[in-house]
């Protein structure tokens, strides 16, 4: 079960902790804990039913000292205003450390995507749009997918921008599909730059990855193509992955081609043939040289830290380990890769 802790709050201590280490000025620390700018607002929906049902949204731009907010947008259930803060302060150290001329923003609704139907989705996000239109552009914020948004609302959202804004932009938004300007190398980059920092903290490790053991913890974008790149580049054997309803294993590896469709197909990854149940807390304390983090926030604890076995981990989730467990990680001789690299 993940633990119910506040990321803004895991967000601000470890900055705090940063800024101890760099000895950063008061006033500059102060700036760097809060976001520049946040909306919240309700967005109304009508539902196919003829209902209307209000959902809560956010957009928060945290910094944007090195260029314009840039920064995913979530649909999901458990979404807040302080998920949202905390990843857009991640996504502010992300663009710093990469060093690319951005700075850091996040977006979200509380909803559960999977209940809605295509066209409800549609009104969904064409309404969150119509209230951040006034307040992002190529120059100010732009948005992207993130947790269960696709290049599909992406279009959506920039149709409903170029509607409003009487122009066409399609620097608005990123993750668009590539026949409107989407990029053909982004379905993957999340997961390409975790492997290649797996590979570099391998070598510093003097780790051979070839036929090493691999866990993937969460298998949407991020953790399919862990998988798929780990095996292609790195040669890792992934002997068990998960979703939200619960994992598979099997300790002669996993097909990643056969486990999506297969999750294509029934909805999760669980009673993949040839494999045995495990749940999300069991893989993350598997015997396992890489442990790929890929779903949400707060899975590594100070309640589990002691019990992981890997020799790496990868964070391709945001903040998926806590302060108190990235110090129990790095006393027992893990080596941790910070989100904010490895996603990057």
């Amino acid at each position: 079960m993940i633990e119910e802790l506040n990321p803004f709050a895991i967000a601000q201590q470890q900055l705090d902790e940063a800024v101890e280490i760099l000895e950063l000025d008061e006033a500059t620390h102060e700036m760097l804990r809060w976001p520049m700018r946040e909306l919240r607002f309700t967005i109304p929906v009508k539902m196919d039913d003829g209902t209307v049902q209000v959902f809560h949204g956010y957009r928060v731009q945290y910094n944007d000292s090195r260029g314009p907010a840039k920064g995913g947008l979530r649909f999901h259930p458990q979404e807040t205003i302080d998920t949202v803060r905390a990843l857009s302060a991640w996504m502010t150290w992300k663009t710093a450390v990469v060093d690319i001329p951005l700075g850091g923003g996040k977006g979200g609704v509380t909803c559960n995507p999977k209940e809605l139907s295509m066209s409800e989705l549609e009104r969904l996000s064409r309404g969150y749009m119509r209230r951040v239109a006034g307040f992002i552009g190529p120059e100010v914020d732009v948005p992207a997918p993130d947790v269960y948004t696709t290049p599909q609302i992406m279009a959506w959202m920039r149709d409903e921008y170029e509607a409003i804004h009487m122009h066409q932009a399609p620097g608005i938004i990123t993750g668009k599909p590539l026949e409107l300007g989407g990029s053909a190398g982004r379905g993957d980059a999340t997961a390409r730059g975790g492997i290649y920092t797996t590979r570099e903290a391998a070598k510093l490790l003097g780790i051979d990855l070839n036929g090493a053991t691999a866990a993937v913890q969460g298998y949407g974008n991020a953790g399919f193509f862990g998988h798929k790149l780990g095996v292609e580049i790195l040669g890792l054997k992934v002997v068990a992955a998960s979703d939200s309803r619960g994992g598979v294993y099997n300790a002669d590896g996993l097909d990643y081609d056969e486990l999506a469709a297969w999750k294509q197909e029934t909805g999760s990854v669980i009673n993949f043939p040839g494999t045995t149940f495990i749940s999300n807390e069991d893989l993350l304390e598997l015997d396992v040289t890489v442990l790929m983090p890929s779903a949400l926030e707060n899975v590594i604890t100070a309640a589990n830290a002691e019990r992981i076995k890997a020799k790496i981990v990868t964070e391709l989730a945001n903040g998926p380990t806590t302060p108190e467990a990235d110090h129990i990680l790095h006393a027992n001789g893990v080596y941790v890769i910070p989100d904010f690299l490895c996603n990057a």
